[in-house]
């Protein structure tokens, strides 16, 4: 191949740069936690990147307690197989569009409340609300948070039943 076989820089595609994050649908009281972002004008559940030191469970447990002041508790404890630590286990994993050649590798936990006192991070977030299943569907909430909302408030509902 000679030179003028190869692409020319210009040409080619930019790089797609990728971050991992941890997002964690805190619910109580038959309703999920959304935070109103400053930055991007919507309701969100806490979140954030996943700190090059950390495990990826304790990043979320980390955003809550930040963008919240709430403690709370996964609904996946992890657990150990022999020796080896199996960490707690997100409820999905989602690849985000966050700008041109940049997405987000967000891992969604579910978690409950069992400790602190609501109090959102001003600087990240204009209002904190509790919504329960049916205000989900609101129109200023996007269409993946009302889904995945749900999803957490059901997911305890059936272990309440099951308690």
């Amino acid at each position: 191949m000679n030179r003028s076989d190869m692409p020319d820089q210009a040409d080619r595609e930019p790089e797609t740069t990728r971050d991992f994050t941890a997002t964690t649908f805190v619910v109580h009281e038959q309703r999920t936690l959304l935070l109103h972002h400053r930055k991007l004008g919507m309701w969100l559940p806490p979140g954030g990147h996943i700190d090059p030191h950390e495990l990826p469970n304790q990043a979320a447990l980390r955003e809550v307690r930040e963008e919240s002041g709430l403690v709370v508790e996964l609904q996946d404890q992890g657990h150990k197989l022999g020796r080896i630590q199996v960490l707690p286990q997100p409820y999905c994993i989602l690849l985000e569009d966050i700008s041109v050649g940049h997405q987000h590798i967000d891992l969604i936990y579910f978690a409950r409340v069992c400790g602190g006192s609501l109090a959102h991070a001003e600087r990240e977030a204009s209002a904190a609300r509790w919504y329960s299943w049916e205000e989900l569907g609101a129109p200023e909430i996007a269409e993946d948070i009302c889904e995945l909302g749900r999803r957490a408030i059901e997911s305890y509902r059936e272990l309440d039943v099951k308690d």
